[in-house]
């Protein structure tokens, strides 16, 4: 367990709803109640605590991000009394950067992507290098260690000696999913399943996990594969994102997480659904659980809503009845607004009708 952070410790709540409707016995752990609203903040507040007592006063928080990231360490930054300076696309909403300034922090609007903003933030710490910190949004091993602190949690909050079937989360450049294996690891879960799930546009981590699991996988168009280290697994590369989930917009996975994920006993799963599915995941917990999540969030609760879904990925065949654990991971990015622009989507003729992939697979 890693050592006491700033995080909070968040409710695991089993729903009755959704156990009924996909025949599973269902726990949501509600990150969304962390202090920067998403699950964010457990690794990225742990790095924060880190670096403050190896610099002290003298430390300078440097972190790009789409909103999130940022977001979680401008709160952290706060919280330890560190100076803290974010990068962020321009089309950040101005909802985000009232949030992060709020906390203290200052706000720089650099390009159109996450990638523009990664390389001003970089090139903002190479001008101080020994004043500033750049924060890893997602790639960094104490990252990892801080998130894997909800499944330590899990194990406490589960019904005695449960073990759950099944762990689901969202990808977008690997965090989260590193501090699921990180955790599964440290609490005798290694044989647990993991279940990752992506939008197609933003499926970096399907394709390379298909990519290294299926010798006769093709990469579609718009993904090239490169192979990071001399006989290593391959990396697979998006030329763009092109999700309305742009909390899941790493172009690339994070190449430490994917050789875990790789290298995990239970397996991980990889899953690729579209935003429609994710839209319509957004909708039904809003009015099933009066809880608004991002569309990044959504997405890993597709399963939770298409029944033929949750049964590929949870199968019975002993007829015991399947543990299955949700992280609703949260996020900033959501609002009333946003879920009625959803539902409009939804009716128009404008509908992505791709399926959904599951480990090169449709279903």
């Amino acid at each position: 367990m890693p050592e006491a952070g700033l995080w909070t410790v968040t409710p695991l709540v089993y729903s009755d709803t959704i156990s009924k409707s996909i025949d599973c016995d269902v726990y949501l752990k509600l990150d969304t109640l962390q202090p920067s609203h998403s699950f964010k903040y457990r690794g990225l507040s742990h790095f924060v605590q880190k670096i403050r007592r190896q610099k002290g006063d003298g430390a300078h928080l440097v972190i790009a991000s789409g909103g999130n990231a940022a977001i979680a360490v401008a709160c952290a930054a706060k919280a330890v009394g560190a100076r803290c300076s974010t990068f962020m696309p321009l089309g950040t909403s101005a909802a985000v950067v009232a949030y992060v300034e709020r906390q203290g922090a200052d706000v720089r609007l650099e390009g159109v992507e996450y990638i523009h903003a990664l390389e001003g933030a970089q090139k903002f710490v190479e001008d101080d290098p020994d004043g500033c910190v750049m924060v890893p949004a997602y790639d960094h091993e104490w990252l990892w260690e801080g998130h894997s602190s909800m499944i330590h949690e899990i194990q406490a909050q589960l019904p005695a000696g449960r073990v759950p079937d099944a762990v689901l989360c969202a990808v977008g450049g690997g965090g989260l999913l590193g501090g699921v294996l990180t955790g599964c690891a440290a609490v005798g879960w290694s044989k647990v399943p993991v279940i990752a799930l992506e939008t197609h546009g933003t499926a970096c981590l399907y394709h390379s996990l298909v990519l290294n699991t299926r010798p006769d996988y093709s990469l579609p168009s718009g993904i090239k594969a490169s192979t990071p280290e001399e006989g290593g697994p391959r990396l697979a590369t998006l030329d763009a994102i092109t999700s309305r989930a742009q909390s899941l917009g790493a172009r690339a996975p994070s190449y430490g997480v994917l050789k875990k994920a790789l290298a995990h006993p239970g397996g991980v799963t990889p899953v690729a659904v579209t935003d429609e599915h994710a839209m319509r995941a957004a909708l039904e917990f809003a009015d099933e659980q009066k809880i608004l999540v991002e569309l990044a969030c959504a997405t890993a609760l597709t399963p939770a809503y298409n029944p033929a879904l949750a049964k590929k990925l949870f199968p019975s065949s002993d007829g015991k009845r399947k543990t299955v654990v949700f992280i609703v991971c949260g996020g900033y990015k959501i609002t009333l607004e946003d879920l009625v622009g959803y539902k409009a989507h939804l009716a128009s003729d404008q509908v992505d009708t791709r399926r959904i992939l599951v480990n090169g697979e449709e279903v």
